[in-house]
């Protein structure tokens, strides 16, 4: 994994192109061009000065070099929490990267930046990104519903949230969500 560059912009719109890495997101509507190189990325790119550790970067096969998607630790405003997050394009689903690389993020949050909080979200029907959380460590913590103007397909069964807190992560083995035993 590296840092974003603004030279991703045709990667990330190509990612943001498939419907069904989008299906959960936007119902499967592409990300505009012009959103993602004038709003989305300049914005990704200024947090690495403001919450150094956190962010978002770029994933690729160790043998290819393809772009394969990217993961995040988005910072909260002031840096004591990160939302975990991903996106990988179809060809690299299935092969457990999304959990092996949440599970390096989760360790670099609490060792590394020492965030007090890692916490993700995502539909309730969305039971692949649910078990890659689960799997990262975090635990569910609850479903809430909200209120949008163009809902999409699974909306009516709310959003899930799951989360670690620093406590845990420091807590003894036996304590310990998986993630953590599994180094």
């Amino acid at each position: 994994m590296r840092r974003l560059t603004m030279g991703d912009v045709d990667a990330l719109v190509e990612l943001d192109s498939d419907p069904e890495v989008m299906r959960f997101l936007s119902g499967g509507v592409a990300t505009p061009l012009a959103r993602v190189r004038d709003e989305q990325l300049p914005g990704l790119l200024a947090q690495y000065d403001r919450h150094p550790g956190l962010g978002r970067w770029a994933a690729h096969d160790r043998e290819s070099g393809e772009f394969l998607g990217w993961f995040a630790l988005d910072p909260s405003a002031d840096g004591t929490e990160a939302e975990l997050g991903y996106r990988l394009l179809r060809s690299a689903w299935g092969r457990g990267l999304a959990t092996e690389a949440c599970r390096a993020l989760v360790r670099h949050a609490f060792d590394t930046v020492g965030v007090q909080r890692v916490w993700a979200e995502t539909m309730t029907v969305n039971d692949r990104s649910r078990r890659v959380m689960a799997k990262a460590g975090l635990r569910y913590v609850r479903t809430f519903h909200l209120q949008w103007d163009d809902p999409i397909p699974g909306t009516e069964h709310g959003e899930v949230e799951y989360e670690l807190r620093a406590r845990e992560w420091a807590a003894p083995a036996q304590e310990r969500p998986a993630a953590r035993r599994a180094r």
